[in-house]
This record gives structure tokens, C-alpha cells and sequence, in this order.
């Protein structure tokens, strides 16, 4: 018979082996420099480092044009925070970044379904008939520019010659005739949002695509075989295994909607009716290049960092929880 001899086992009378670093060769030491290092420096220098220059200057009195940067501390924060249109364009900030991650996503998740596992229900697990077309068709409005989609979309919403009130007006909706849009405070904000919406709910179901592309189809067919509807399939299937997606889409949009710049300034460059849509990029803007308080403009920015770091910290910790949740069950 042939015996059978244990391994040693650390801490029970012999020493625990020591594994043996790796020599640093050349081939090993060009790979970090090239892959680790040459990426790191460039986001340090690209990033952090101006972030850290931005800090400083949020605590002194740097007009932007002047050599003197006197040190004032957080006089600049307290003016900010205690600033009404600097805090109405932070609750700007806070709607949108509250209603367009969520519209977007659900209305690109939906889509997405339907082009994927939303067609018939008798045979192979398949999308709508002609969701190619579909797909670039939608995906078409995210590759116009940002600014030319605002001016193109400032020019439907024109109260005197734009298409919506003239189709508005052709239906029976005299109402409609002449009125503002992104004139009027009731509306311009919602008018805003569903611009920025047509613009990227596109891009973000081909995203959703290819996620929903990745699923087996014998889970949607085991699915239907138990009668699970599409609506519940989409929730109780489809959304927890593309969670991950879901979640940098979220983000994305949330760091979109902190900003919003480029929209707001080409439908409504001064903030809307009574700051109804303005922002802080945009307050921001005009404290720093036309009032020439560049220190402000620094504490601005480092608040509206800070809102972005909560806000993507939160939507982290949301998914985390709700996928240890998931795994529990």
C-alpha cells in the first residue's frame, strides 16, 4: 500500500512557506511604467492636479486677472451657500438630477426589451420585427451635437414660427398659439428635460441591447414557459442581470444632469424665466468670465464636485444593497 503523506499545515509546528518574489525584469518593469504608471501621471497631472489648483483658489480672493490671490479661508463657501440663485440653481441641479437618470433609463430599458425579447410569444425568444431600423433610428439624435440639438429644438419650441405650436394649433389646441415654451416657468423646465431626454434615450438602449444580447435566451424561454409576462420578465429578470449597466448608465446620466450646460445655455443662455432653468455650470460661468470673481467660481465648482462625488457614492452604495439583498434571497 502506498502511504499518504499530508501537507504541512502553517502553525502546527512548521514555519508557513514563503512565496519568492518575482525578479523585476525589464519586460515586467516597461509593463507598469507603460500600463500603470504613464496613465496614472496622466490623470494626476490632467485631474487631480488641477482639482487640487481649483481647491486653493476656492480660498482666496483671485479675481482671475490679477497676480494677488489673497487668502480669505471659507468666506467664499459661505457666500456661496448663502447665495438665492447660486441655491435655486442647485435645487435646478437636484430636479434634474432626480427625473432625467430615471426617464431616460426606463424609457431605454423599455425600448431595449422591445427590441430584444418584447416580439412574438410563440416560437424563438426574439425583439419586433424590423428593430434594426429601430436601433438607428434612435441611436440618430445622440450623434448630432449637443448645441446644434438645442438650437434645432430652440427653434421648434419659438412661440411665433415654431412646429410645435403650429401642430399644436392645426389639432385644435388654440391655446397653444404663441405661447412660450421656454419662456414661461410652468414650462420650460420640463421642456428642457425632454429635450435632453430625445437626445440620449437612444444611446442608451443600444447600451441596453447589447447588456440584454449577453443573457442566454433559455432564461427568457423558461421564463415564458412558467406564463411570466414581458413586463414581469423585464423586472424580475432583465433589469437584475443587467444591473451593472444599469448602474453606469445611471451615474452617467446623474453626472449629465449635475451639468446640463450646454443645453441650458443653447435653449435658455440666461437662465430661464425667474432662474427657472438655470444651473450651476452656468451660474458658475458668469460669476467667474463677466463678474470676475474667480475664487467664487472656484468654490462653485469644488460644490458642485462635491454633489457629483455624494450623488455617484450614493447610486454605488444603492446597488450594492439591493444586490446583497438579492443574493440573500
Amino acid at each position: 500500500m502506498t502511504a499518504v503523506v499530508a501537507p504541512l499545515q502553517p502553525g502546527r509546528g512548521t514555519a508557513p512557506v514563503r512565496r519568492r518574489r518575482r525578479p523585476l525584469t525589464f519586460d515586467r518593469v516597461s509593463f507598469l511604467l507603460v500600463f500603470l504608471g504613464l496613465p496614472l501621471a496622466i490623470y494626476v497631472i490632467f485631474v487631480v492636479s488641477p482639482f487640487i489648483q481649483a481647491v486653493y483658489y476656492s480660498l482666496t480672493d483671485w479675481s482671475g486677472f490679477t497676480p494677488t490671490q489673497n487668502f480669505v479661508g471659507i468666506r467664499n463657501y459661505t457666500r456661496v451657500l448663502s447665495d438665492s440663485i447660486f441655491l435655486r440653481a442647485m435645487r435646478n441641479n437636484i430636479i434634474l438630477v432626480i427625473i432625467l437618470p430615471l426617464v431616460t433609463i426606463v424609457l431605454s430599458l423599455a425600448l431595449a426589451s422591445l427590441l430584444t425579447v418584447g416580439g412574438s410569444s410563440h416560437g424563438q425568444t426574439r425583439g419586433l420585427r424590423g428593430s434594426n431600423f429601430y436601433r438607428v433610428v434612435s441611436f440618430f439624435p445622440y450623434v448630432i451635437p449637443a448645441i446644434v440639438i438645442g438650437i434645432m429644438w430652440g427653434r421648434i419650441y419659438d412661440p411665433s414660427s415654431g412646429v410645435l405650436n403650429g401642430i399644436l394649433t392645426s389639432v385644435g389646441i388654440k391655446s397653444a398659439a404663441s405661447f412660450p415654451w421656454l419662456g414661461d416657468s410652468r414650462t420650460a423646465m420640463a421642456a428642457t428635460i425632454f429635450v435632453i431626454v430625445w437626445g440620449f434615450v437612444g444611446f442608451y438602449m443600444v447600451l441596453f441591447v447589447a447588456a440584454i444580447k449577453g443573457i442566454p435566451a433559455e432564461i427568457f424561454e423558461a421564463a415564458r414557459i412558467d406564463g411570466s409576462g414581458r413586463l414581469r420578465t423585464a423586472v424580475s429578470i432583465t433589469v437584475p442581470l443587467i444591473r451593472d449597466n444599469v448602474q453606469t448608465a445611471y451615474v452617467y446620466m446623474g453626472i449629465l444632469a449635475l451639468d446640463a450646460f450646454v443645453y441650458m445655455a443653447a435653449l435658455n443662455p440666461g437662465g430661464g424665466p425667474d432662474n427657472s432653468t438655470l444651473v450651476m455650470s452656468q451660474q458658475l460661468l458668469t460669476t467667474a468670465f463677466t463678474k470676475g470673481q474667480f475664487g467664487v467660481a472656484c468654490a462653485m465648482g469644488v460644490v458642485l464636485a462635491a454633489i457629483t462625488l455624494v450623488f455617484s457614492g450614493l447610486v454605488f452604495a444603492v446597488n450594492r444593497l439591493t444586490a446583497g439583498r438579492e443574493v440573500s434571497r
